[in-house]
């Protein structure tokens, strides 16, 4: 069921949330409420991803979506219009779609208040451009979690300072989901070499910040020097770790399949994909706790990225025009 309401109020949104649980259309059982702020243009597949994510944990979701007016000549009053998802269309929960215009997109906080499902969690996701300080900004001062992205800007390692900058407990970034599967089978090559990593090596695609968290955290848990090396990627292709007895070795240069190679030992074949993003913030409304091993590796400095030699050779003549 789809309630569309315009020039509305906070009143009227929850009366027809109402209305929809009256029905026998609404779920129940939700466990937190969901707020994503982005733009129109990103609307769509925010909160695709959210709905996805909803059948793991049922949540009302709050898609605040900002229209501010082009130029003050254009300004007028104040106004909220609201799209009320119930049952089918809005996954295992509730979903309202809030488009706020002129004054409105100002007050935010002062919408999605009186919406927020009582004596539950609040989790904040902005898809795309993020307030430098999360934790300070009026929706961000709402929530137990907030979840940011360091891809979807256009200088992610300029954002990831910014990030370490502004870091509050219950901060947490996609780029750092995206390292679980990793992170996970870093331990567990680990596990099975009885012998003390020297230095690593983190290959990626130039300006990756999942591949600096990485070595951030790599960094920060062995103690060792790790450098970062740009490869043609996609996203993170492989990671190294020296040992006095060997070398580790997890390669993904494309796909989903990686290989473990360890000295002495066979090739193993491993499943390391790319996951979707309704994955990845399922995964993070899994804990509202905040996430102290995120906090180090954003503490942590690691060495620049090294070009190979060969790359460096091919940057050179392009640059001299070869």
């Amino acid at each position: 069921m789809i309630t569309d309401l315009t020039y509305t109020t906070a009143g009227r949104i929850n009366k027809a949330l109402i209305e929809g649980r009256a029905n026998g259309t609404a779920a129940f059982g939700m466990v937190l409420t969901l707020v994503i702020v982005t733009d129109e243009e990103n609307a769509h597949d925010a909160v695709k991803a959210a709905t996805e994510a909803s059948r793991e944990h049922p949540s009302r979701i709050l898609a605040v979506i900002k229209r501010p007016a082009h130029g003050f000549r254009h300004r007028s009053e104040p106004r909220v219009d609201a799209e009320v998802r119930i049952g089918a269309d809005a996954g295992s929960g509730e979903t309202v779609l809030l488009r706020l215009y002129d004054e409105a997109v100002d007050h935010a906080d002062s919408v999605v208040l009186p919406l927020l499902l009582p004596d539950a969690p609040v989790v904040v996701w902005w898809p795309t451009d993020a307030p430098a300080s999360p934790a300070k900004d009026p929706l961000g001062a709402l929530a137990q979690r907030r979840i940011t992205d360091m891809h979807a800007v256009e200088e992610p390692l300029r954002e990831l300072a910014a990030r370490a900058a502004s870091y509050a407990p219950g901060d947490t970034d996609l780029a750092w989901t995206r390292l679980t599967p990793w992170r996970s089978m870093l331990a567990a090559a680990l596990d099975q070499v009885r012998a003390t990593v020297t230095s690593a090596v983190v290959e990626s695609e130039p300006g990756n910040p999942s591949a600096e968290l990485l070595a951030r955290w790599l960094t920060d848990r062995l103690r060792v020097p790790v450098e970062r090396l740009d490869t043609d990627g996609p996203v993170v292709t492989g990671v190294r770790l020296y040992t006095a007895s060997g070398e580790i070795h997890i390669d993904r240069p494309v796909g989903a399949v990686a290989t473990l190679s360890i000295t002495g030992r066979p090739t193993r074949t491993l499943a390391l994909r790319v996951r979707s993003t309704a994955e990845l913030i399922a995964e993070e409304l899994r804990r509202l706790d905040p996430d102290d091993a995120y906090a180090a590796a954003l503490r942590t400095a690691v060495t620049p990225p090294r070009v190979p030699a060969t790359r460096w050779k091919e940057r050179h003549d392009r640059a001299v025009g070869r």
